[in-house]
């Protein structure tokens, strides 16, 4: 199957539309109400930067931790296999196969994981699964295969367009949660630099309304298809808009919703000529994650984190700017909440 991982979304419609969670304990809410903020825990995951093990030349991922201490991943994709039925990429099966034993390397070098459904391309579970229940059934198969403890939906393009799915998502993430006390769940989504579009907020509404405790509603500050300043200032921007509709959305405190937020940059070039995410960038939205504790702090993607080499061109697997391996994974891996 044909699937570019790019994380594409272009703020002049948004329409395109890595660790952790206030807390690894979690209580079921009911819908009656959205969820109160909870304190953050000892042990939860912060920094979890992407990478895509079916393209992109990827690198071995107990060597990534042992040159940046590094400790999640989040691998990516998880996309239906036709049906109702999740599969890597569309096609890879959950057990027995690649990804499994990339899995099984990272928890023995003493890291975990995060798996991401979703993604620009290929067909997504949302649609594919006709009900909320039978869609959180398709995730339910992924939590059960790895014994998951955090869960991200990169929710975008046609998935993200259509108000029907996206309140199926926001369903089955209920369910979801229900079901797994204590999983962690993200969902991610494109941005423009002043935040969410109007259907990014209504994403956030719908899963306030249904009293989804959700962990982080996270951005991909990036193909921003015109911004000012630099890309960090823009990120910031846009991460404050986040914070502004989440606040408004759950009714939570200024620091709760914070707590709430997370970012999913891209490093080197990004999707839409002229825009150049740089290692200072990543150094001010590091400042940010710190001063303001969010929940996630995690880019796209670990395949991209090095030089593309002489007469080579940003892609999958390389930035596209003048770097040593590994630095923007570098500075992820510094935050720990």
């Amino acid at each position: 199957m044909s699937h570019t991982p790019h994380r594409t979304v272009t703020a002049v419609a948004a329409a395109g539309v890595l660790a952790t969670a206030a807390s690894l304990t979690l209580a079921a809410q009911s819908s009656a109400a959205p969820p109160q903020a909870r304190p953050k825990a000892p042990g939860t995951i912060h920094a979890a930067p992407y990478e895509y093990l079916g393209w992109g030349d990827p690198q071995q991922p107990t060597d990534v931790m042992a040159a940046t201490g590094v400790k999640w991943f989040t691998l990516a994709f998880i996309l239906s296999d036709g049906g109702c039925n999740p599969a890597w990429d569309g096609s890879r099966p959950l057990k027995g196969g690649s990804d499994e034993s990339a899995i099984n390397s990272i928890r023995g070098a003493g890291g975990d994981i995060v798996v991401s459904v979703g993604g620009w391309s290929g067909a997504k579970l949302g649609e594919k699964c006709t009900s909320a229940d039978a869609l959180a059934g398709a995730y339910q198969k992924v939590i059960d295969a790895y014994d998951l403890k955090a869960f991200d939906i990169d929710i975008e393009d046609t998935e993200f367009n259509n108000a029907t799915v996206r309140q199926r998502v926001v369903d089955a993430l209920k369910i979801v949660k229900e079901k797994n006390p204590g999983i962690v769940t993200y969902v991610t989504m494109g941005t423009t630099p002043e935040g969410p579009d109007a259907t990014g907020k209504d994403l956030i509404r719908r899963g306030a309304d249904a009293g989804l405790d959700n962990d982080a509603w996270v951005i991909m500050p990036f193909d921003f298809g015109g911004h000012s300043g630099s890309m960090g200032e823009a990120s910031v921007s846009a991460m404050e808009g986040l914070q502004s509709a989440v606040k408004s959305a759950y009714g939570y405190s200024d620091a709760d919703a914070y707590q709430h937020i997370g970012v999913s940059s891209m490093n080197g070039k990004t999707d839409v000529p002229d825009e150049t995410v740089t290692t200072a960038d990543f150094e001010t939205i590091l400042a940010y994650a710190k001063e303001h504790h969010i929940a996630r702090f995690s880019f796209w993607s670990v395949n991209r984190d090095r030089d593309c080499g002489s007469g080579g061109s940003p892609g999958d697997s390389c930035s596209g700017v003048s770097q040593q391996p590994y630095d923007f994974t570098k500075i992820v891996a510094q935050y720990g909440g």
